[in-house]
């Protein structure tokens, strides 16, 4: 070997590319460098402070120039300075407060953590765990588009609200921000240190996500997990048109009522020669017109695509949000259709995210646990099979199929026995449930129909529950404890003997499915591929399931929680 370390008669290998920017010396110090929000923030958050400033001295003058008399009153000229010195302190202030409040703002994200540091006075310290994260949203009220600046939000386990918010950044920075953390959370950024499990030290993961680069030769996170990701490409995967959302928004039980209510004021007024019936009308429907354009603005331009790094959702009028749910952190899915949405074949998707149900705005929390605002059974399919990309059976369609409007035992179904069919005569022959290979579906209703699917590893507990009416026809409920939100997966009515073999064979299932489960990285697990000549500039982007690609699953002792209620 020669003294540059060649062999001899071998060429000499050429040096390796240089990167196309600084490779962060990962030897030293892990921690990424603080960051301070965009200037600019203060200001747009607290736009409705300098409003209150402006109306409080400009009312008496707007008043004036209203009823016609002389804008300043006599006098005015000595009061003149102090009014001018007083408004100039107090808005000094509000300044004041303003850029203290962005000055000690910062964030960073090293370490496997994103921290947020701020407060003035009272001192705040936040961060969350990339691998507890639960969805990351991109929000941008209508002042913060104006000004090309975006709100970032992360949603951890047990958050109970947001767990760390940046407000604002500019919009470019909170992409490549939300791109570098899911590269990270997701395993995708993970270094190459330890050795991760199913590969040798210094092998590729067995079955992992394979993403090659770009063609502009961009190097990926997973080889310099300290640099910034390059936002992940994605596929849409479909797009609610705005007549469809009107026509839902005219469909819908408030619209019903309302009409029913307006019917029954004229039927009331024309009897009773009593016009005051009319009135009750304007708050109902004051409080429709809100509600539909509350659900308007948030469902306008709903589009959802797939990518890498999870599914993301955009949405919004005046207000824009970007949501990205990282797959395998939804933890139940219900579909829901109408009476009156039946004839056009019309579903609503809903789901439960741990942070987004716990929110504190009810409204806020209502819009960000929407996947689907209004679709087709095919606009169901496509979304349910980017949130189960294994639904665990080979006739998937016909078993969804038959948990939104099939009967008795279609799909395999199991439903209420015939001698409780007193308890709910209607809906007896509706209320079931079947179970595939990776997850449990639990139909129910005759006129509101719905179908709530909970992922196996996903079910936390269970508790059976029987009333004394119950108990004489023999049957029980049984109830899958998850996440709060919108969605209580809840099986009405079941036989006893069905219901205590579900409570056993589920809770054997769930446990199953989480041995499964071997890390908190959702890309070393399963992530949809996406075809790469649907992205202009990807090359590759694959991904298999780990049992697939090692040949066995790879089980890991887990702590796990208790599963009987």
């Amino acid at each position: 070997m020669t003294a540059d370390g060649h062999l001899p008669g071998q060429p000499p290998v050429p040096p390796a590319p240089a990167p196309p920017f600084p490779v962060p010396d990962s030897t030293g110090t892990s921690d990424g460098d603080w960051r301070r929000v965009h200037p600019a923030s203060p200001f747009v958050r607290g736009w409705f402070a300098l409003a209150a400033i402006t109306f409080f001295f400009g009312r008496d003058l707007f008043e004036r120039m209203l009823q016609g008399q002389a804008v300043f009153e006599n006098g005015f000229a000595r009061r003149a300075p102090w009014l001018l010195g007083g408004g100039a302190l107090v808005l000094a202030v509000a300044v004041l407060g303003f850029v203290l409040t962005w000055y000690f703002t910062k964030y960073q994200v090293s370490g496997g953590y994103v921290r947020v540091n701020s407060g003035f006075l009272f001192r705040q310290h936040r961060q969350a765990r990339l691998d507890r994260v639960q969805a990351i949203d991109i929000v941008q009220p209508l002042l913060a588009r104006i000004f090309g600046l975006a709100e970032l939000r992360f949603e951890v386990a047990d958050a109970g609200e947001s767990a760390v918010r940046l407000a604002y950044l500019k919009i470019g920075d909170a992409r490549q921000l939300r791109a570098t953390i899911l590269a990270q959370a997701s395993g995708a950024g993970a270094g190459a240190g330890a050795a991760a499990p199913g590969r040798a030290p210094g092998g590729p993961v067995a079955g992992a996500v394979t993403v090659v680069g770009t063609a502009s030769g961009a190097l990926h996170p997973a080889e310099h997990p300290f640099l910034p990701a390059p936002e992940a490409p994605e596929a849409t995967v479909l797009a609610v048109p705005p007549s469809r959302l009107i026509g839902s928004l005219l469909l819908s039980e408030q619209s019903f009522f309302i009409v029913v209510g307006g019917a029954a004021s004229v039927v009331l007024s024309a009897v009773t020669d009593n016009r005051a019936f009319y009135f009750y009308l304007v708050p109902a429907a004051l409080g429709l017109a809100a509600g539909y354009w509350n659900f308007f603005n948030k469902g306008y331009n709903f589009t959802a695509a797939i990518s890498p790094d999870g599914i993301r959702l955009r949405y919004g009028l005046l207000d824009t949000q970007a949501q990205t749910l990282p797959p395998g952190r939804i933890q139940a899915v219900k579909v829901s259709q109408p009476p009156l949405w039946r004839p056009l074949g019309w579903y609503r998707m809903q789901v439960n995210v741990a942070g987004y149900g716990a929110s504190g705005n009810a409204v806020e929390g209502n819009t960000r646990t929407i996947l689907l605002p209004v679709g087709t059974f095919s606009d169901v399919l496509a979304m349910l099979s980017l949130v189960l990309p294994d639904p665990g059976t080979d006739a998937s369609a016909a078993v969804f199929a038959a948990g939104l409007s099939g009967r008795d035992s279609d799909g395999g179904f199991v439903t209420t026995p015939r001698r409780a069919r007193i308890l709910a005569p209607l809906a007896w022959r509706r209320n079931g449930f079947a179970a595939t290979g990776t997850a449990l579906l639990i139909r129910s209703g005759r006129w509101w129909r719905h179908l709530v699917v909970v992922p196996h590893q996903r079910t936390q507990s269970m508790a059976l529950h029987q009333g004394p009416l119950a108990r004489r026809f023999r049957v029980a409920d049984l109830v899958l404890h998850t996440t709060a939100g919108p969605v209580a997966p809840r099986l009405i009515q079941a036989g006893l003997d069905e219901a205590r073999q579900l409570f056993n064979e589920q809770s054997a299932r769930a446990r199953l499915a989480r041995k499964r489960q071997t890390t908190e990285q959702w890309l070393r697990e399963v992530v949809p591929a996406v075809a790469p000549d649907s992205v202009p500039g990807a090359t590759v982007i694959a991904a298999t399931l780990p049992e697939a690609a090692a040949g066995e699953a790879r089980p890991r002792p887990q702590q796990e929680g208790q599963q009987h209620g």
